[in-house]
């Protein structure tokens, strides 16, 4: 709070938190940055309330640089939900708790495995299916960060590109300690792990 000639001014500092959907590579700011007419007063003037107009020629105007992904919803949560169960199953083969939808923070792990009851989470998977991996890296690395677990992504092989860019960028902390792996890779280990464990009941060695 400061005086000037008897007059108070009041300065607040102000804390924001933002989802971060869309940014440009360092080296791409100057060619691919876009200039908004509709908002540049509105910038010079400060935090003002945006209105309905203004927020659609924004989102427009950003729309043609953002992916759109294909509307396969449903199919998407099938396989989901289908790569889950398997890798649950997988670790309960390896002896450990394996759990899906495990808390942290504030949000879920996919799945992880647990040595015992009371320990963290030793292995930490992220099953990416359509939306943003951006998302699913984050969760983690806040997992190593918490538990120094061995992170895992589940994904597409078309999403690797992304993927290397992120480690190369953004998430280079975690580089060379996040296991990127294809689903075709993950159904084929699935199939190994459970033929296996079919022989090993067959012969009785359990």
């Amino acid at each position: 709070m400061a005086s000037r000639g008897g007059s108070t001014t009041c300065a607040l500092a102000l804390r924001f938190e933002f989802d971060v959907d869309f940014c440009f590579r360092p080296e791409d700011w100057r060619t691919c940055r876009l200039e908004i007419d509709a908002l540049r007063a509105i910038v010079q003037a400060g935090f003002q309330p945006l209105k309905t107009k203004t927020a659609e020629v924004a989102l427009q105007a950003f729309a043609p640089l953002v992916p759109q992904a294909p509307d396969v919803t449903g199919q998407s949560d099938s396989l989901h939900e289908e790569l889950k169960k398997k890798l649950v199953e997988m670790g309960r083969i390896q002896k450990f708790l394996s759990e899906p939808e495990y808390p942290m923070d504030g949000t879920r792990l996919d799945v992880v495995w647990r040595r015992v009851e009371k320990s963290v989470p030793t292995y930490v998977f992220e099953i990416q299916v359509g939306g943003d991996i951006y998302h699913a890296i984050a969760k983690l690395k806040h997992a190593y960060d918490l538990w120094n677990s061995r992170i895992f992504i589940v994904a597409a092989a078309s999403e690797r590109t992304k993927f290397e860019s992120l480690m190369s960028g953004t998430f280079h902390e975690v580089r060379g300690r996040l296991q990127f792996i294809e689903i075709s890779k993950l159904e084929d280990l699935y199939s190994r792990k459970k033929a296996y464990r079919q022989l090993e009941d067959e012969l009785g060695i359990v």
